[in-house]
């Protein structure tokens, strides 16, 4: 690989003069012609990692993720890691295994680093969460989650709750299980779940029993498994996609066939909705589109200019196999 110290040699220049045309500082239009000829002629790429750390200014940005396997944090990073390779700048990826304390940890330690932005997709937004942001000083953006006087990127929650609820009353059914995720989570956990509860309630006759379970597909099915087979609902309506995988199985697993005994449905969109049997009604999110807003928000805040303090996305419902009319 080529080094500061052979584009130095080469050019008959101090490595200091080179480092300071590598980050653009001052140095003559002829040493420069004579540079940018060299670094093209070499192909030479700078270690923008190992420069960032002896920089004020970096050109990193910490992202931290709430776990490894996020189908909906992943499919934003895809736009995120490709936006900022775009520009020129590098991601660093901080998983919190949805830690609170984790998340608070993460940005000191980002911050510390010396990146130049934070993408937060954080599990809740805490008092201790508020005073980290502040106490940094550098641009963090909020991702699915929202407060007061920060920015955020979100995706429209109560419509989303709202249209699966709809679709619910529109084909029958009476009987509900709404199987809801801890409701310290203001975007899944209150929002959504708001928005299912205000569509359903619009008719006298429905009943909707709630029970809180896990993200994780694993703790999910665990619990669900044994909850099936005392279940009365026609329609069993899930928080997440993750989780109405988990009721899939678990109704397989118990020979339950959907959706002749109950119909089901979650939310997210995930690609793997569309691979099982049956394939399952959802609420596509813009994941995508959350990532590219994300880069191109964090890194006007860093060019010094205003972006909106809230965005709100939009979502639309898939139907599948797994719900049908329901005669009662």
């Amino acid at each position: 690989m080529v080094t500061i110290n052979d584009i130095a040699e080469r050019a008959g220049v101090a490595k200091s003069t080179v480092s300071r045309y590598l980050n653009s500082g001052s140095v003559s239009h002829k040493t420069k012609l004579k540079l940018d000829k060299i670094v093209l002629e070499t192909g030479y790429r700078p270690n923008t990692f190992a420069q960032s750390l002896k920089a004020k200014k970096t050109s990193i940005i910490g992202t931290i993720i709430p776990r490894l396997d996020s189908y909906s944090a992943n499919e934003a990073l895809i736009a995120i890691d490709k936006g900022l390779r775009e520009k020129n700048f590098q991601l660093l990826i901080t998983n919190t295994n949805q830690s609170t304390e984790r998340e608070i940890e993460s940005i000191y330690s980002l911050a510390s680093q010396k990146v130049a932005g934070i993408l937060l997709f954080a599990t809740v937004i805490t008092d201790a969460h508020k005073k980290a942001i502040a106490d940094v000083g550098i641009p963090v953006i909020l991702l699915g989650q929202q407060a007061d006087n920060f920015y955020s990127i979100v995706h429209d929650e109560y419509d989303a709750g709202f249209k699966i609820g709809t679709y619910a009353n529109q084909l029958g059914h009476k009987h509900f299980l709404y199987l809801n995720v801890f409701e310290a989570d203001i975007a899944v956990g209150q929002m959504r779940k708001k928005g299912v509860l205000d569509a359903l309630n619009q008719s006298k006759e429905n009943t909707v029993d709630i029970i809180e379970t896990s993200f994780t597909f694993e703790e999910a099915y665990k619990q669900i498994i044994k909850l099936l087979p005392k279940i009365k609902a026609s329609y069993i309506i899930c928080a997440t996609d993750n989780i109405a995988l988990a009721v899939l199985k678990a109704a397989h697993q118990l020979k339950i066939t959907i959706p002749a005994t109950f119909s089901l449905s979650g939310f997210g969109g995930y690609q793997i909705t569309t691979v099982v049997s049956p394939t399952i009604t959802t609420v596509k999110y813009a994941y995508q589109e959350l990532g590219e807003l994300a880069v191109k928000n964090l890194l006007l805040l860093l060019e010094g200019s205003l972006i909106p303090e809230k965005v709100i996305l939009k979502n639309r419902l898939i139907k599948n196999e797994s719900t049908i009319k329901w005669a009662n």
